[in-house]
């Protein structure tokens, strides 16, 4: 993946050079058509995503959570720990996204300590156990 791409998604804009390289190494751009389900509740982690265009729909236990749009990212919290998902998230427009394994998340998370903390700050935020203000 192109690395000046890369740095106009928020979660990446702060990283340096060398660190955007390691981000561009691991990451494939990929579009979804509408209706397609980017992840499903219950299942493995294997992929991590961060919206470059389009929305997207997070639903638990069938009821609506969230909606996400351009630079939100979904997966960390299951990618992160080698989980389960605890959400399901389906496209509600055509998208485009930046993917990346779950074992490139947690690589990165750890050899990049700025992305690292950014992903489990909102990964503690979203869990589902997490308390509500």
């Amino acid at each position: 993946m192109d690395e000046q791409k890369l740095k106009s998604v928020p979660l990446f804009a702060s990283l340096g050079r060398d660190a955007l390289r390691q981000v561009a190494q691991v990451s494939d751009e990929i579009d979804v058509g509408e209706g397609k389900e980017l992840l499903h509740e219950g299942r493995f982690a294997y992929e991590f995503m961060v919206i470059e265009d389009g929305r997207a729909e997070v639903m638990r236990s069938g009821e609506h959570v969230a909606e996400l749009g351009p630079g939100d990212f979904l997966g960390e919290i299951a990618a992160l720990e080698d989980g389960r998902r605890n959400a399901s998230v389906l496209a509600r427009s055509k998208m485009s996204l930046v993917v990346m394994t779950a074992r490139d998340l947690r690589r990165l998370a750890d050899s990049i300590p700025e992305l690292g903390q950014t992903l489990r700050e909102t990964a503690s935020r979203r869990h589902p156990l997490a308390k509500s203000d």
